[in-house]
This record gives structure tokens, C-alpha cells and sequence, in this order.
């Protein structure tokens, strides 16, 4: 296979060329200088592994949309070879690379042959992913139980995994990274998602010497979705009925958008990375734009709405009447953060941070987050630098099943995204001190007690799944390190 039909011709080239200038201007060796850029530059790493003949081996789980997106830019990245697609449903796995632009040529028969020729294998079973020729695995199912399992395959293989999966991480991220450095690899949030965007804002905030007040996103958000349904979803979405009628849009994931429990879910993975602590109250979903994150993302006491600073909350684009608010946060990322000194507070004030009235916090907000596009940011960091971008450190917010309606023994429970409960953010304290359930457990368990509308579902509320044995394993293992610590 020629490498001009994995990544564009000219990059090689590209390479030699800087290496030639920065010898030429800076009058050092040449490679030892162009090896300090390398290991500076992923891009440039990456470039060199492509010009090696060892690129990294991806191996992605789920051919959804998020999958896709990532496929659509690999082959225009040197140094990265998919090696195999993973999705029970093949069909749609192969209509993702006719979507990507994936020439036929370039799609293997099996794991092994695409490893050997440097093309991607189409499987329709996870398992033949878990093998040490493959550097990374990407978990995109979007199913936290599975996602679970995908994550302790990888370890046992040596793998590093990207959890695209953020459902997993809210449920047991904490013990799962615990795993993951144990087994020596890189468990790590998804790049191009929003938590990893303000995971890289929060470095930035604390590498620079500020304490981190708040960090968050932005989303449309009215009072009466957390009684959102299936039946009801296309209603509170601005999608043409030529489109919801399709069948193309998921209406149960389109409910959790919007309900409040994919905001809580994006959270508590925040959290848990920064070791923010949440409002036992919940996200506020404060209407408000740019140039308000900082007067609104700040303590009560001193006028804005977070209950303490050192947490997380989400910001409405809308108005409480459902009005669009000119220049809102929809789609981007933020972390506020405090003036250390007066002089400090003055600098605020004099660049364009858009500081809160009384100029002792600041926001920097990022206006877009790309989704797939930008996941190799991840890939890279783990593979080369074998670092995360974004991973728990500890056990600080849960998202817990609240009622939408009153809720009757014998009821089944149907998760994110269904008819009977949606996600609220609380912190791990009051979550394992009130026995609350996480909402990625709520899925096809019965009631065996009523449940008032707005009231949280506990663990004597139910009656569990006993198939869901590895799951509650690493639960159990993520509470306990609340506990211990």
C-alpha cells in the first residue's frame, strides 16, 4: 500500500524541509534540535512514526456518529492506521466508510490481514479488537455497560483506551482509571467531547497559578424538560419533521440531550477529573451569555449562583421564556476563575476577559467543540506521550435516577433518555451517604416502591439486574474510593 493513499504526499517532505530551516536558523546540531521539536509536537511525532513505518493502531468500537466523525479525518492524519471497526451492526459500520470516503481498496477481510497491509477490517464482534497489535482502542458504543467491559479488555490486553462513552465514566470512571494504572495504559476522556475541552481549560487555569471557581458548558435548557419523553423529544428540538420522521434521529438519546442527563452525565466527568464538587441541588441552567459566565458562574454569596466556588454548572442559551439569547454559550466550554492579587484583578479588567462587575473573576470560554474531528488529539497524547486528556482522579459528583413523574411498584425503569427518570448532577458525598442510584444502572430494573415525582430512586427502590455482575463490581469499586478517601 502506497503511504500516499493513508495521508497527504508532501509531509515527509514537510518534515525535511523544517528540519533543514532549523538548523539553518538556529545554528544547532540538527538532530538534536529537530528531536526536541518532536517530542514538543505531536504533529510532528506523529510524522515521524508515518516516515518509521510504525504507526499508531487504532481500533474503534461503535460506528455511530461520533465514530464517523473520526473516520471522515484519519486517513488524512500521518502516523495513524485504523485497523478495525467494530459495530454488531456491520451494515451500518460499511455505510460509515462510504460516508467517510473510505475507498474499497482499502477495506481488509480480517483483523490480521488489514494489520499486515495496512488496511481496516469491518467486524461485527468487539472481541477480535483486544489483541497487543493494536495500540489504542476507542470505546464510542455509547452504552455504559458494555463500555465498562470494553475498557477492562483493554487493560488486560495492554491497550490504552478513549473512552468516547462518558455514560461508563460517570458510573465508574474513577475505578476504571484506578484499573487503567495498574495496568500501565492511558484510560482517557475523548477529545473533541466538551469534558475533555474543559478538562484542557482547568490545566490551563491551574498551570497558570488561578484556583479554578467554576468550570462549564453551555445549553439550551427550559423548566419542563426534565419531564421530556420519547413521544414528546421532537417537539423541544428545532429539527425539520422530514428529518424526525426519517428514522435517521435516535429519540430516547435526543430525550437525554435535553432532559438534563447528558449536561449531568459531560459533569460529573468534569468533576471527577478536576476534583470539582457539585451542588447537591443540581446544574442551575442559568440563562446568560459570553460576557456573563463570570458574574453568574460564581458563589451566591457574592451574586452569581454556584453554591461554592471549586465546581461545575451549565449555562441556558435560551431564556426561561425560550427565547434565543443573542451571543450565548450553546455548544461551547468555559472555566472561570479568581483574581490571586489586585494587580491580578486589574488585568482582568483591562483585556478582554469579561470579567464579573467586580472584577475578581474571569472567564475563558472556548465557542465550539468538534466532536470526532477532533479525537485524535486523544489518541496521540495516549500513544505518544501516554498521557490523558482528561481522567478521573478521584470521586467527587454523581448523576443519580430522578423520578419525571410518579412512579409506581412494578414499573420497569428505562434509563437515560426514557419515560420514567431523568439524570441529576449531586455530589459523590451525598449520592453514597443517601444510597441514590446511578441513572446508568436505572435500565430495565423494577420498582419495588413507589416513587414521588422529582425524588430521587435509591438502591432499595429496586430490584437489580443480576446480569449487570461487572458493572456493580466497578460501582462498588468507585464508591469505596469515595469512602476511602
Amino acid at each position: 500500500m502506497r503511504k500516499s493513499e493513508w495521508y497527504k504526499s508532501g509531509t515527509v517532505t514537510t518534515l525535511s524541509l523544517l528540519d533543514t530551516d532549523v538548523h539553518r536558523i538556529s545554528g544547532l546540531p540538527r538532530q538534536g534540535r529537530t528531536r526536541e521539536k518532536l517530542e514538543m509536537n505531536l504533529h510532528h511525532q506523529l510524522t515521524q512514526r508515518e516516515a518509521d513505518g510504525r504507526p499508531i493502531r487504532v481500533g474503534l468500537i461503535g460506528a455511530g456518529r461520533f465514530g464517523n466523525m473520526y473516520l471522515a479525518q484519519a486517513r488524512n492524519i500521518p502516523g495513524i492506521h485504523v485497523a478495525a471497526v467494530a459495530d454488531i451492526n456491520v451494515e451500518r459500520a460499511r455505510n460509515a466508510f462510504a460516508l467517510a470516503g473510505w475507498p474499497d481498496s482499502l477495506i481488509a477481510d480480517s483483523v490480521a490481514d488489514a494489520l499486515e497491509h495496512r488496511t481496516t477490517a469491518i467486524v461485527g464482534s468487539s472481541a477480535e479488537l483486544f489483541r497487543g497489535d493494536i495500540d489504542v482502542i476507542v470505546e464510542a458504543t455509547g452504552n455504559p455497560i458494555v463500555g465498562i467491559d470494553h475498557a477492562l479488555r483493554a487493560f488486560a490486553a495492554t491497550q490504552h483506551i478513549i473512552m468516547v462513552t462518558v455514560e461508563a465514566d460517570a458510573l465508574a470512571g474513577p475505578a476504571l482509571a484506578r484499573r487503567a494504572e495498574q495496568a500501565g495504559v492511558v484510560y482517557s476522556m475523548a477529545y473533541g467531547d466538551q469534558p475533555a475541552l474543559i478538562m484542557e481549560l482547568v490545566d490551563w487555569a491551574r498551570t497558570s497559578g488561578f484556583d479554578v471557581v467554576c468550570a462549564g458548558k453551555g445549553a439550551k435548557y427550559l423548566s419542563h424538560y426534565h419531564e421530556m419523553n420519547p413521544d414528546n423529544v421532537w417537539e423541544n428540538w428545532e429539527f425539520s419533521k422530514e428529518l424526525t420522521d426519517s428514522g435517521q434521529l435516535n429519540p430516547y438519546m435526543h430525550t437525554s440531550f435535553r432532559d438534563g442527563t447528558k449536561a449531568a452525565i459531560e459533569m460529573a466527568a468534569v468533576a471527577n477529573a478536576a476534583a470539582l464538587v457539585p451542588s447537591d441541588e443540581g446544574l442551575t441552567f442559568t440563562p446568560g451569555d459570553v460576557e456573563q459566565i463570570a458574574t453568574i458562574c460564581r458563589p451566591a454569596s457574592t451574586g452569581g449562583v454556584l453554591a461554592h466556588e471549586g465546581s461545575v454548572d451549565v449555562m441556558s442559551s435560551v431564556t426561561r421564556e425560550g427565547d434565543w439569547i443573542p451571543h450565548n454559550t450553546q455548544e461551547g466550554v468555559f472555566v472561570v476563575v479568581k483574581a490571586t492579587n489586585a494587580y491580578v484583578a486589574d488585568c482582568f479588567v483591562e483585556y478582554p476577559w469579561h470579567p464579573d462587575p467586580s472584577g475578581q473573576y474571569a472567564a475563558l470560554y472556548r465557542p465550539y467543540h468538534y466532536v470526532g474531528l477532533e479525537l485524535n488529539i486523544s489518541i496521540a497524547n495516549a500513544a505518544i506521550r501516554g498521557v490523558a486528556t482528561g481522567s478521573p482522579v478521584g470521586f467527587y459528583a454523581d448523576v443519580v435516577a430522578t423520578a419525571k413523574r410518579d412512579l409506581t411498584a412494578g414499573e420497569f425503569l428505562d434509563g437515560e433518555g426514557g419515560y420514567t427518570v431523568w439524570g441529576k448532577l449531586v455530589s459523590a458525598a451525598r449520592s453514597t451517604s443517601t444510597h441514590a442510584l446511578p441513572v446508568a444502572l436505572a435500565h430495565h430494573v423494577e420498582l419495588v416502591r413507589d416513587v414521588p415525582k422529582g425524588e430521587i430512586v435509591n438502591w432499595d427502590d429496586v430490584k437489580m439486574d443480576d446480569s449487570l455482575t461487572t458493572a456493580l463490581e466497578l460501582r462498588r469499586e468507585t464508591e469505596a474510593l469515595f469512602v476511602s478517601a
